[in-house]
């Protein structure tokens, strides 16, 4: 899989891209992930990529001539083309087990005070929020959509059985983890974990999943049957 943050501050991802287990990743062949500077395609001699906005107001707005002549270079015929924006729907596992599976991303950050409308409207196949907050800009909001995506990509994760058993992915929040040692302050690992009862632990785990999930996401659960 390939991932193309088009952003005017590819610098943000530096670090983030060569850490952890999306550096390792991308070491590796597994998934190419880059930061791709949108003031390559700007014009004139500040590669302004922005604009005052028609109809007055405060702030500055993304102008769609050089987004439009950078997907016309990087786009190709199995891209998808997104684009961070507060009007998007609310991205979550399910929108990144489905975007894993394309082969090519184009994540467009929005800055300022918005994206000309005309990309949204003319440009990218899908509009995508990551919550109902504010950020300085869409940079962040797209490293989010790019980890969580990239580490869904068969390979990426040392145990591919990591990604099937995490928050989510199967409806619920996960069950509690715990390590050595057994006993830390008088803190004690729940004995059916030592038992070695293998459907005993199974059986914990799931209704612990749960009972977390029900008191700290009760929206996560299907309406109950009268």
């Amino acid at each position: 899989m390939k991932i193309q943050i088009l952003t005017i501050f590819p610098a943000i991802f530096e670090a983030f891209l060569a850490e952890s287990i999306l550096g390792r990743a991308r070491r590796g062949g597994t998934v190419e992930i880059e930061a791709v500077d949108l003031r390559d395609w700007a014009k004139g001699r500040h590669r302004t990529t922005d604009d005052a906005p028609y109809g007055g107001g405060p702030g500055m707005v993304m102008k769609i001539e050089p987004i439009f002549d950078a997907l016309a270079a990087l786009k190709q015929p199995r891209t998808r083309v997104l684009l961070m924006s507060p009007q998007g729907s609310r991205f979550d596992q399910a929108a990144a087990s489905r975007l894993s599976r394309e082969e090519h991303l184009l994540i467009i950050c929005g800055h300022y005070e918005g994206v000309d409308q005309r990309v949204a409207e003319h440009l990218v196949d899908e509009e995508i929020s990551v919550g109902d907050y504010v950020l300085t800009n869409g940079a962040l909001a797209a490293a989010v959509v790019a980890d969580a995506v990239a580490r869904l990509v068969p390979g990426v994760l040392g145990d591919p059985e990591s990604a099937v058993a995490e928050s989510f992915s199967s409806g619920l929040l996960d069950h509690p983890h715990y390590t050595r040692p057994e006993e830390f302050n008088g803190w004690r690992v729940p004995g059916i974990l030592l038992s070695g009862d293998h459907a005993g632990i199974a059986h914990w785990r799931a209704a612990e999943a749960r009972r977390l999930t029900q008191a700290h996401r009760p929206d996560l659960l299907p309406p109950s049957i009268d």
